[in-house]
């Protein structure tokens, strides 16, 4: 969809010198030059999220549902403990 339309460049203008150093790093450990890396990082950030995922449980859950989900069993719940007393 994003090739349809023309490339726009931008400039950011008072980036903190520790994110611009975690920048260079994460490209480098990426083989990626910095330009490159933040578009990396842009386009993941403003990725849609799924349609009708309302939290990352569900999700994660949808993700899974293909390969069988998994089934937990839960232990039953019981009364909670009384507090212990301690001496004065």
């Amino acid at each position: 969809m994003l090739g349809r339309f023309k490339m726009a460049s931008i400039t950011i203008r008072k980036l903190d010198a520790a994110v611009k150093a975690k920048l260079r790093i994460h490209a480098a450990r990426q083989g990626q030059s910095m330009e490159e890396a933040a578009r990396e990082i842009l386009k993941t950030a403003l990725a849609e999220r799924p349609r009708g995922a309302t939290s990352m449980a569900e999700t994660i859950q949808r993700r899974f549902a293909a390969l069988g989900g998994v089934e937990i069993e839960l232990p039953p719940r019981e009364a909670m403990r009384e507090p212990p007393r301690f001496a004065k």
